[in-house]
């Protein structure tokens, strides 16, 4: 059996796709859609206030094509938090205008596959904060799903770890020549979702998304073994954004 990489976890994810039922939106009084807006923009004050104690973070992102409308990207603590926000959402005047389109559950993850260091890695404050993260406010976010493969020669489970390592290593490279224009936040999903991993970038540039997905493809981690999920792309939501986004 081949030795299984060792992980890090921080903070649990949920990402919540959701398109708006725009026909019940305007049949909406300007009154009542101004309550119901409202309702949500106090939940994003919150959400803003949790990230200012350090207790979580949250983005608001609009997405562009037909797959969603908006995403809520939420980090907190535990499972349990995730739930009881989804939820607190979900019973919001609001959130009946809106209509489920695919969610991602996950966990803030590091492996040992990149050296961390000696000592206890959650006593090394830069560490700790690549686990506990504060969302980027990026202009732009990507999102996607992935897997290793699991097949024949490209079985990546079946390698060793120093195969392994050696790999994770010249891919790392690639991405670190994109530090400063593409910020990357790798969650954990086996067992917790359909897929393995989450990728998330943010970047101001959008086009840095498809530079670096693209010239990753030609890595053997992602040529050989690579396996993705759709993607999702959008644009940065402020309170002002999204109010301009709701009007009719």
């Amino acid at each position: 059996m081949s030795e299984a990489a060792l992980t890090l976890e921080g903070w649990y994810a949920l990402h919540d796709f959701r398109a708006m039922d725009w026909n019940a939106w305007k049949s909406l009084s300007p009154a009542e859609r101004k309550q119901a807006e409202d309702e949500f923009l106090s939940f994003i004050q919150e959400w803003s206030n949790i990230e200012d104690k350090k207790q979580g973070s949250t983005a608001l992102y609009s997405i562009v094509g037909q797959k969603a409308d908006f995403v809520m990207m939420h980090l907190r603590e535990t499972l349990e938090e995730i739930n009881e926000l989804e939820n607190a959402f979900n019973k919001t005047s609001f959130a009946q205008f809106t209509i489920p389109t695919y969610s991602y559950v996950s966990v803030v993850e590091l492996s040992n596959y990149m050296a961390q260091g000696d000592g206890d890695p959650m006593q090394n404050p830069e560490i700790v904060a690549r686990l506990k993260p504060s969302l980027p406010k990026a202009n732009h976010l990507c999102f996607y799903p992935m897997n290793k493969r699991r097949e024949g020669n490209d079985n990546w489970y079946m390698l060793s770890m120093e195969e392994r390592r050696g790999m994770m290593r010249s891919h790392g490279m690639i991405g670190r020549q994109y530090a400063g224009k593409v910020k990357q936040i790798i969650t954990g999903s086996v067992g917790f979702d359909d897929w393995e991993w989450g990728v998330t970038l943010f970047a101001d540039d959008a086009l840095q998304f498809k530079k670096l997905v693209y010239e990753m493809r030609f890595d053997e981690v992602s040529a050989r073994f690579g396996e993705f999920g759709e993607f999702f792309v959008g644009n940065l939501l402020d309170q002002n954004k999204m109010s301009k986004m709701l009007e009719i």
